[in-house]
């Protein structure tokens, strides 16, 4: 009988999910297992340090696995919920900064205070402006990335600069250059954001929705198969997980 399998790649060679079997080996127990690349969302904002210490991680991750993590950018709790601040715990902005220096001193991670910070707040009264430039142009230069399947690599440039220490990282060359080492174009990329910000807008809205839609609402979270991964701390686990599911290094 021939083979129905919708797989099939002919009448020597015959794929079924991921296993290939010829007729040679049917009705025997060796099926020779197919290399797949695994796929994963990795859903991020600008303005949240633990994505800019976890970015650099899950990008070697990629380059060293067959995995593609394409990135999902969504704006910060600044901008969807701009009194999130005022209604946190008074230990909260404190506890935040002793723990990202930490953080970025025990990974090795270069890390200094955004300057500008991609969000306009007052610090003092923790009030979120109204006009927000910067977190709007770079979250939409990074969904730009993203349909180019750059995002991940761009996010990390471009990352390197706000939370790196880079002053005036908005202006001048600094985020060509990270689009450049991104393997993208800062003119095309530009052109877009200014010509589609509420197309751009709506993607990272629907980014949004779709963590919320995977079980989780915070930056830095990983979704593979379903199942999130949410914070810096939980690259190693997400690894581990995916290597349950057939992770293999390129």
């Amino acid at each position: 009988m021939p083979c129905r399998s919708r797989n099939c790649w002919g009448e020597d060679i015959c794929r079924k999910g991921e296993f290939i079997i010829t007729p040679a080996f049917a009705g025997m127990t060796n099926l020779y297992k197919v290399a797949m690349t695994l796929i994963a969302d990795l859903y991020f904002s600008f303005r949240s340090p633990y994505s800019y210490l976890a970015i650099g991680r899950y990008r070697a991750m990629a380059e060293e696995y067959d995995l593609e993590i394409a990135l999902k950018p969504v704006y910060p709790l600044a901008i969807r919920q701009p009194d999130f601040f005022e209604r946190n715990h008074p230990n909260w902005l404190r506890y935040t900064l002793l723990d990202v220096i930490r953080v970025a001193q025990f990974e090795n991670i270069p890390f200094g205070p955004p300057r500008p910070d991609p969000i306009v707040q007052d610090m003092a009264t923790r009030e979120i402006a109204d006009d927000q430039p910067y977190i709007r142009r770079i979250s939409r230069l990074g969904q730009a990335a993203a349909r180019r399947g750059k995002g991940l690599a761009f996010a990390h440039e471009a990352g390197q600069l706000i939370w790196g220490g880079v002053e005036g990282w908005n202006e001048g060359d600094y985020l060509a250059g990270a689009a450049e080492r991104a393997g993208l174009d800062m003119t095309e990329l530009d052109a877009e954001v200014v010509a589609r910000p509420d197309d751009l807008d709506a993607e990272i809205a629907a980014n949004q929705q779709a963590l919320e839609d995977a079980g989780h609402w915070g930056v830095p979270t990983l979704v593979f198969d379903g199942e999130p991964f949410f914070g810096q701390d939980r690259i190693e686990m997400a690894r581990w997980r995916m290597e349950q599911k057939g992770l293999a290094k390129r």
